[in-house]
């Protein structure tokens, strides 16, 4: 099952910039451990479910975990060997554009150890640089 949002305003979409930091999701809110992104690029939705299946394989059912990212922009793509023009090409996949500082994945219910390996693990499946956090108390 791919992530894709149910329906969109706009069938396609341009490219957009990447710079800048990211504007949401910079602090644990849910778990205790998570993943950060120290990078910016594309997360495909095949790239997410990778991860959540590593997480939860090395996990054994134990902890819970939360995805903090979704794949809601669509990226084009022309079939091979096709001539320049006629328009854009039909929607291919999904990917979530990810900035620097943005919380990728949180866990919870687990030991520390557990927790660094399972997204070490799942830190392999990304194409971005990520580094392990855990939860400080804000005042």
């Amino acid at each position: 099952m791919a992530l894709m949002p149910n329906r969109t305003k706009y069938r396609k979409s341009q490219k957009g910039q990447q710079r800048g930091l990211s504007k949401a999701a910079c602090f644990l809110d849910f778990g205790d451990f998570g993943m950060q992104a120290l990078g910016r690029g594309r997360i495909t939705h095949k790239q997410i479910e990778a991860c959540r299946v590593a997480i939860n394989r090395h996990f054994q059912r134990k902890g819970k975990v939360w995805i903090r990212i979704f794949p809601d922009k669509p990226v084009s793509k022309k079939p091979a060997e096709t001539r320049m023009g006629k328009g854009k090409g039909s929607t291919d996949h999904w990917v979530a554009v990810v900035r620097p500082g943005r919380i990728l994945f949180e866990v919870a219910g687990v030991k520390r150890e557990d927790a660094r390996t399972a997204l070490r693990l799942a830190a392999a499946k990304l194409g971005i640089k990520t580094r392990f956090v855990d939860r400080v108390e804000r005042v």
